[in-house]
This record gives structure tokens, C-alpha cells and sequence, in this order.
């Protein structure tokens, strides 16, 4: 109940008056059953705009932080994020990144449609970044399709560090979905996991027109801050080097 009124009676009303979302290719999404919206994602914003233009529920995960916060802010904040779709996931840890992937494959059994950021963090400059493969270990699990999405301009109407969102025009692309029942049966295989997280990114590549960086975007914001720190020089450079040497995977 309160998903709905704040999607059509308080916040929903807001976002289609400043910023005139659009949507592409919203009938590539199923009407029911348990699916993956993967999106690229720019901006904080992408998990508003989203759930607003697809007619079906959509699920997030969302830092647990932003539901435990005291006092009656705190509330009034859990009340918000929930009432936007969102489900606490407590990612501290590797024992807490299972049980992140546990409840969204629940979820998916359970016939809901999940939005998911393969980054696992918004992009610090407008590119694509390696894709972690919990995605594809839910997908395998659930047994269900991933959907790619773009989003365009929420960058501009929310950017980074930015406190009040500007009016900008709001576009979202829904690609054709990808069917990765092949692989059943192979679920916890690491190569086949980096397999399809690579080729969803890859449709994501296509279908934003994102430069890609085989890099993980969190490692991108650590090279700019230690930029800023003074201790790193060259971000190209290093994010270059960085890309050509193997990474331990995370979820």
C-alpha cells in the first residue's frame, strides 16, 4: 500500500511534472513472474525513475543504512525507502553478500521483479563498469531472465553529491531479454558466472552507448580519491593497469 501511494499520490506526480520520464521498450518486461531489471546506473535517482515508468512493482536492494537510521528522521527515512521499493541488504561482509543473494533469489522465486546495478555502485564519471557476478549467481539460482536497462540524463537531474535535484529530461531503455537457462545446473561455477555477468554488461555497452571500463567502479572512486589525496597522479593510467591484472570477485 504505501509502494503505491507514493508512486501515484505523493512522489510520482513530482518526478513526471520536472523531469518527463520516458520509457522504451517497456513490453520486453513480463507481465508476471520473477525477472532481473539489470541497469546501469548513474545517479541515486535511478531507483525512483525506474519503479516509476514500469507498471509492475519493482524490488532494490539497498544499503541497510539507510533503514536503521534513530530517531524520527530515521523512520521517516525506513518509511520512504520502503515505500519506494526497497529491501534492506547488509553488505558488510561475505557471510552478509550470500545472504544478499539468498533473499533476491526468494524474491524472484516468489514471482517479483528486482532491480538490480551490476556495478554494485553508481558510476563516479558517466561510464560502465565491471560487472559483479552476484547477478549472475541470482539469475542462475532463481532460474529467471535478466533484463538490461539504460538509464539516461538521471546523472544530470542528480548529480553526484548534489543535494536538490535539478529538472532535466529523463529517458529509460528497456532491452530485449537474456536467457541464460544454458547454464542451468552451473550455478557457483566462477567462469560462468564472470561468463554472463560480462555478456549482460556487454548489452548494457549497447544499449546506453557507455564507454565500458573493465575495472570495478568501487576501485575507480578509491584511484580518484587518492588522486585527490595527492598520492595518485594518473587515474587513465592506473585504471588501465588495474584492468589488466586479475581481480578477487565480489557480489
Amino acid at each position: 500500500m504505501v509502494y503505491w501511494l507514493v508512486k501515484w499520490v505523493f512522489l510520482g506526480p513530482l518526478l513526471r511534472l520536472f523531469f518527463r520520464p520516458k520509457i522504451e521498450g517497456a513490453e520486453h518486461i513480463p507481465a508476471e513472474g520473477g525477472a532481473i531489471l539489470a541497469s546501469n546506473h548513474l545517479a541515486v535517482s535511478d531507483s525512483f525513475f525506474l519503479p516509476l515508468k514500469v507498471s509492475r512493482r519493482v524490488t532494490f536492494p539497498a544499503k541497510i543504512e539507510y533503514f536503521t537510521a534513530p530517531g524520527i528522521k530515521g523512520k521517516l527515512k525506513k518509511l520512504f525507502f520502503t515505500g519506494v521499493g526497497q529491501i534492506p541488504i547488509d553488505r558488510s561482509g561475505g557471510s552478509a553478500a550470500q545472504a544478499a543473494i539468498a533473499t533476491g533469489v526468494r524474491l524472484l522465486r516468489e514471482g517479483h521483479l528486482m532491480g538490480i546495478y551490476p556495478e554494485g555502485t553508481r558510476s563516479p564519471d558517466g561510464r560502465l563498469y565491471k560487472g559483479k557476478t552476484g547477478i549472475a549467481r541470482i539469475a542462475l539460482q532463481a532460474g529467471v531472465p535478466v533484463i538490461p536497462v539504460a538509464m539516461f540524463g538521471t546523472d544530470k537531474a542528480n548529480p553526484i553529491g548534489s543535494k536538490m535535484w535539478r529538472p532535466y529530461p529523463i529517458r529509460i531503455k528497456i532491452g530485449k531479454p537474456l536467457d541464460f537457462s544454458r547454464y542451468e545446473g552451473l550455478e557457483g561455477d566462477r567462469f560462468v558466472e564472470r561468463s554472463i555477468t560480462d555478456e549482460i554488461m556487454y548489452a548494457l555497452m549497447e544499449l546506453s552507448g557507455q564507454e565500458y571500463v573493465d575495472v570495478y567502479a568501487a576501485k575507480a572512486k578509491e584511484l580518484q580519491a587518492a588522486h585527490d589525496a595527492g598520492t595518485v597522479t594518473d587515474v587513465p593510467t592506473q585504471l588501465k593497469r588495474d584492468a589488466r591484472i586479475p581481480e578477487t570477485e565480489a557480489s
